[in-house]
């Protein structure tokens, strides 16, 4: 009779063993194989319970046991969509608790964008909605309207800097919150300097576009922006060569092309982009303007100069005049220059 017991002991003892074994690796044995420290893993919206598993399934190692423990948990019956951040060595419960309570934000930057095209491709590659969707809802009537944007005006409503946003946010949800960024970007005190100057904070962006274009020198661009608001005050054309070069790529439907020098055929060019053809601003930024190019014009420095050209000696900057005559002095110096760089288009 112990014999049995004894038996039937070592019996309900294995049992527990395999049991016990069998649920920790259900339950806390790692089960993910990762190629780096950590893998962000997406899922699509409205997801049912395969577009998990389909999106989980090349990093889970035992695809069965997290099934198990993902009906367990119920996250079969409310699947969630989002970025999530799989780490190395998380078990199945760490994993479908992650899948289960939501959502992780992601770091989304964007600036330097010529185009409303480019943007919506390079926010396309960040979160979500593909760049057709975005660019529709960017150029949608409604809401052009409820911004007060015109389509040439409406990449003025990006402001370049890092948001964190959720990798599901959809086209309306995304539009309306870059324009909130938009508002609260332009407050009392940004108001106040544009009224200064006589510009509105569209008119603002427009002009910090070109400065940004034409230098790279965050240093330099107060004074060139000081130099296109003395020519406005003044209605003298602003003479911006980005803006030719803009309104070339524009005309030619090719915005690949690499311009370095502008041609005197290219000033002749029929586009309210050129500021050489048609005084004031151009009718929308000729780029994407960053928080520094904004805030030069806003604080544009006060002079006399209202002419200014490369300077060859120090590459990056610019050399300014107050009269014509010595502009084109050193305007000839330039162009010397470009000859000896062998620099024809």
């Amino acid at each position: 009779m112990n014999i049995k017991r004894s038996i039937l002991l070592v019996l309900l003892l294995l049992s527990l063993v395999t049991a016990g074994r069998y649920f920790h690796r259900l339950f806390w044995a790692t089960n993910i194989t990762l190629n780096e420290a950590k893998v962000d893993v997406f899922v699509g919206s409205d997801p049912d319970f395969e577009a998990v598993l389909t999106a989980v399934a090349p990093y889970i190692t035992r695809i069965s046991d997290f099934k198990l423990v993902a009906k367990i948990k119920r996250l079969d019956e409310f699947p969630r969509a989002g970025r999530f951040v799989f780490e190395q060595g998380m078990d199945n419960r760490a994993i479908v608790d992650l899948l289960r309570s939501g959502n992780e934000p992601i770091r989304l930057k964007f600036n330097n964008q010529e185009r409303l095209e480019d943007l919506a491709g390079t926010l396309a590659r960040q979160i979500e909605p593909d760049s057709l969707s975005l660019l529709e809802a960017f150029r949608d009537p409604e809401f052009l309207q409820e911004a007060q944007v015109t389509e040439e005006q409406v990449l003025s409503l990006f402001i370049p800097n890092t948001y964190e946003i959720y990798w599901n946010t959809d086209k309306d949800r995304f539009r309306k919150r870059m324009l909130g960024e938009y508002q609260a970007f332009w407050n009392k005190n940004r108001l106040k300097k544009a009224k200064a100057i006589g510009l509105s904070p569209l008119e603002v962006s427009a002009l910090a576009a070109v400065v940004q274009k034409e230098s790279v020198k965050v240093s330099e661009r107060p004074t060139i922006a000081g130099v296109y608001l003395n020519r406005l005050k003044r209605n003298i054309p602003l003479q911006a060569d980005p803006t030719v070069i803009f309104a070339k790529k524009l005309l030619d439907e090719d915005f690949q092309q690499v311009i370095r020098r502008v041609l005197y055929k290219d000033l002749a060019l029929d586009s309210p982009y050129n500021t050489y053809k048609y005084s004031g601003l151009p009718p929308g930024p000729i780029t994407m303007p960053d928080i520094s190019s904004i805030d030069a014009v806003l604080n544009a420095e006060s002079h006399g100069y209202y002419y200014f050209v490369a300077d060859p000696e120090r590459p990056g900057y610019h050399n300014f005049s107050q009269s014509l005559i010595e502009h084109n002095t050193k305007r000839q110096d330039y162009i010397k220059w470009i000859k000896e760089q062998g620099i024809k288009r």
